[in-house]
């Protein structure tokens, strides 16, 4: 009986060998997409706050031209104080509040559009990039002398 025991225990050598070969690949696929997931979900935060910040810098100008300019500037600054870089990216600025009458609601709308660069990160079936956009309106001071 202790001879079949062992003979039995012996024919498990090397099924911690296979196991690992099994599993290794699909833990390594899991941490990639947990990498994935995080990089698209801080590059989204990212955006929606350069959107916040284009908007809020654009309604505290005098006129449109100013307003692109610092728009323009706060989304850089915003985007590169979080880290992100953009493979390609679209910054549209609404500053058609800045005709309305000293007196009347008026606003500024920011829309950033960001490709994130996933190519890095190699699994099968993830794209290489991802868009993100985000849009945020902000008002201008009704009372506030417009050029």
């Amino acid at each position: 009986m202790s001879r079949l025991l062992r003979r039995l225990m012996r024919q498990d050598r090397g099924s911690y060998a296979l196991e690992t070969a099994v599993l290794a690949p699909v833990l390594i696929a899991i941490l990639g997409l947990m990498i994935a997931f995080g990089r698209i979900t801080d590059a989204d935060g990212a955006v929606d706050s350069a959107a916040h910040a284009a908007a809020r810098a654009a309604s505290l100008e005098r006129d449109a031209g100013t307003a692109q300019t610092k728009a323009q500037d706060a989304v850089t600054r915003s985007l590169s104080g979080e880290g992100i870089t953009c493979q390609t990216s679209n910054v549209a600025i609404d500053t058609s509040g800045y005709a309305t009458d000293v007196g009347e609601t008026a606003t500024v709308t920011a829309s950033i559009s960001c490709t994130a660069n996933l190519s890095d990160i190699a699994l099968p079936g993830l794209p290489g990039a991802k868009t993100l956009s985000a849009s945020w309106t902000s008002p201008i001071d009704t009372y506030r002398a417009r050029q």
